[in-house]
């Protein structure tokens, strides 16, 4: 069986992958030369970032514009903040978003998109500083920026080289470079980057018990030291959680009981037994204003299904390992 070019299937294979290899070769070549040609303009981007208490506002049209959305979505998540507004809904009143002490960085491969027109314009008559992103320095948006991020001439992919390929990729590469310097320079940590993406595993592991309390705050079931064992197997079966604490007169923590415990009490006389008999009186506990990811790890290392909570010697809250696997704090 042939295609349409007259090509067997096999050959016809062989040929999108060597195209497709010869895409991502380019691509790698455009990185090279932006790599080569990189100078002291992106710090001095960042050191007119740094300077300025405002929001960096990045715009662009096309796909330089859906780039520019995924660089403002970087700064925002590694402590700089920033939101894309579109280029033409600037030109219709969205201008009123560039407050005197805003950035705006500016994305344009040609740097002459006409829509950067009246925004370049309105900047420089408000003395808002402009970074521009773009191949050529003597464009419009060159001339109108205060640091220009040039990124070298080279061919796009696109085999009519129309569409914009190596371009964009070196663009979000000078983004990503810009973003994370600037994450650097702001010493913009590992629990502040877990704040900013509270639903991701990593801001789920350093959220604190006492938050994660808030969705769970019901009071773990509790017995006596003197319970019987009917209470004991009563109160676990009440929790639902397969354990329950013991408590001291003073409503303290003395120990807790779980399902194991109360299995291996049958090869006694249970009609005897009381809660301190069969209760581990120095379990793992934890305090609220531990992590989540503590949490984990104590489950884990020490293969046990369940954890208390312990506030003022007093327990709070009882966590369980099949509650934390199944809102993803456990993989």
């Amino acid at each position: 069986m042939t295609t349409s070019s007259g090509l067997s299937l096999s050959d016809a294979a062989i040929a999108m992958t060597e195209r497709a290899r010869s895409v991502i070769q380019l691509n790698i070549a455009a990185l090279q030369k932006l790599d080569e040609t990189l100078d002291d303009s992106i710090a001095r981007a960042c050191a007119i970032i740094l300077s300025r208490p405002g929001y960096v506002v990045v715009t662009g049209m096309g796909k330089s514009g859906h780039i520019g959305g995924k660089i403002a979505a970087t700064m925002a998540s590694t402590g700089t903040n920033a939101f894309f507004v579109h280029p033409a809904e600037m030109s219709h009143g969205d201008l009123g978003m560039l407050r005197p002490d805003v950035t705006v960085l500016a994305i344009s491969n040609s740097g002459e998109s006409r829509e950067l027109r009246d925004p370049l314009i309105y900047c420089q008559r408000n003395n808002i500083p402009v970074i521009g992103i773009t191949q050529r320095k003597d464009s419009l948006l060159g001339r109108h920026s205060q640091v220009v991020l040039e990124m070298p001439k080279v061919a796009e992919a696109c085999p009519e080289g129309l569409a914009p390929t190596t371009s964009t990729l070196m663009t979000l590469a000078l983004g990503d470079a810009l973003s994370m310097v600037l994450m650097e320079q702001r010493g913009f940590t590992r629990e502040d980057f877990g704040l900013h993406h509270p639903g991701g595993a990593l801001g789920m592991s350093l959220q604190s018990v006492r938050e994660w309390m808030g969705g769970h705050s019901a009071v773990p079931t509790s017995v006596p030291l003197d319970a019987n064992f009917t209470d004991i197997v009563s109160a676990i079966t009440k929790g639902r959680k397969g354990t329950v604490a013991v408590l001291n007169p003073d409503k303290t923590l003395a120990g807790i009981i779980t399902d194991g415990d109360v299995r291996r009490a049958f090869s006694h006389d249970i009609s005897a037994i009381t809660a301190a008999d069969i209760m581990s009186r120095s379990p793992i506990t934890v305090d609220p204003d531990q992590r989540m990811r503590d949490v984990v790890d104590l489950l884990t290392t020490n293969k046990i299904s369940n954890l208390y909570v312990v506030e003022n010697e007093r327990p709070v809250a009882v966590i369980h390992l099949a509650e934390l696997m199944q809102a993803g704090y456990v993989s």
